[in-house]
């Protein structure tokens, strides 16, 4: 059973930074592609952070240079640290994962999701 838990969102002014996690009830994350995507308000989901296991990143282009994906397959933990944060960052962040999604950044290739922890950037 894959139970993927996100945390560390919240408020943060423009400039700021935040680290995400997402906590891996298996081992999931040690045998499968982890992302990271986000949702606003009356847009579509956009794909932001993916990692494969061979260590592989990949970016979304709105968040290239300012945010990284990491992730501790001993604390079994996807990270997401985000910097230079702009107001348009704002969104639900869910954290995902899939033995081999055919597009990293495709979140439709993904069988597992969290809950989302929401973030705002004022």
């Amino acid at each position: 059973h894959v139970q993927l838990v996100e945390s560390g969102g919240g408020s943060v002014q423009a400039g700021g930074s935040l680290r995400l996690s997402c906590a891996d009830s298996s081992y999931t994350i040690s045998r499968s592609y982890m992302a990271w995507f986000r949702q606003a308000p009356g847009k579509e989901r956009e794909g932001v952070a993916a990692i494969a296991t061979s260590g592989s990143t990949y970016y979304g282009d709105s968040v290239k240079g300012r945010f990284t994906i990491s992730r501790d397959t001993g604390k079994k933990t996807l990270y997401l640290e985000m910097n230079d944060l702009k107001p348009e960052d704002t969104g639900m962040y869910y954290c995902a994962a899939d033995l081999e999604p055919m597009v990293p950044l495709g979140g439709q290739w993904y069988s597992y999701w969290g809950q989302g922890t929401q973030v705002t950037v004022s």
